[in-house]
């Protein structure tokens, strides 16, 4: 062999070496931060560790928009301003799916309130959800047809009713549902905004009976709230007085009925609490 060729093959021998000794040390600070912006997205671990579960599956348990017992956790007056906006779903045997916004509620107070079915702090099997935790439902009959839905609030017989919801899917359904439900002999088709625009109407819309009485909320698989993406601003909120309770003295003019502005799902529109709020 040459002594050219077997210079070469030393210069290449020393050059490998050199090479894997400097492979063999350890990175600086600035080479860790490079490899890592080059090979590793920079993702931040949570900071707690639980469960997780994807927001695209459809049961209701995994869904993370879901509102739990901390949203129901609270009095009844400012729980009735939080519905406002939330969105109602139900989810039907065959699996359909009826959505509305909640746009006007009813604040019940517990056994102070002359209006409320606890007035007094009587409790019997028919109002019993009112004393369960928050969430739990209290849906009763009146006339001996018709349905209203309540969800009880924190304190002893406190809870806020469902006035009107504004329908966002599933209307055709609804449709059917009141059609079929409603009593008397109309027979014409019902408009968008008729659908859920009083707390009867929208119990037949969703297919609520008595089977939903004290049923969880916050649980339940058939009929649960999600957090809504458009929430009214403070000054959209109309406080009025509650429908109906004309019997319950000074109780009935108390501005305990909460309903969004200019929504044209409310079931009754209070022109002189408007103007009130505007003053």
């Amino acid at each position: 062999m040459s002594a050219c060729r077997v210079s070469q093959l030393s210069r290449r021998m020393r050059q490998k070496k050199q090479q894997l000794a400097e492979a063999e040390q350890p990175q600086s600070p600035s080479d860790t931060a490079q490899t890592h912006s080059l090979k590793e997205p920079n993702v931040e671990l949570p900071t707690t560790l639980g469960p997780y579960c994807s927001v695209y599956f459809s049961s209701p348990k995994g869904n993370l928009t879901r509102l739990g017992l901390e949203f129901f956790d609270q009095p009844a007056v400012p729980l009735a301003r939080a519905f406002l906006g939330q969105v109602l779903v139900r989810r039907l045997a065959d699996g359909t799916e009826l959505r509305g916004r909640v746009v006007e509620t009813e604040a019940y107070l517990g056994p102070e309130d002359e209006a409320a079915h606890s007035r007094g702090g009587r409790q019997t099997p028919r109002n019993r959800g009112m004393f369960m935790k928050p969430g739990t439902l209290y849906v009763y009959i009146v006339y001996g047809m018709y349905f209203c839905m309540n969800v009880s609030s924190r304190g002893d017989g406190a809870c806020i009713l469902l006035r009107a919801l504004e329908p966002l899917g599933g209307l055709e359904t609804m449709r059917q549902l009141r059609s079929t439900l409603r009593k008397g002999t109309a027979c014409r088709t019902l408009k968008d905004r008729e659908l859920c625009s009083g707390p009867s109407k929208l119990c037949q819309a969703l297919a609520i009976d008595k089977s939903f009485d004290q049923k969880d909320l916050a649980e339940d698989e058939a009929l649960w709230l999600e957090h809504g993406s458009l929430g009214p601003s403070e000054q959209a909120v109309v406080a009025a007085a509650r429908v109906g309770v004309g019997y319950s003295g000074e109780w009935a003019q108390k501005p305990l009925r909460f309903y969004i502005r200019g929504s044209p799902w409310v079931s009754v529109v209070d022109k002189v609490a408007e103007q009130d709020a505007r003053a």
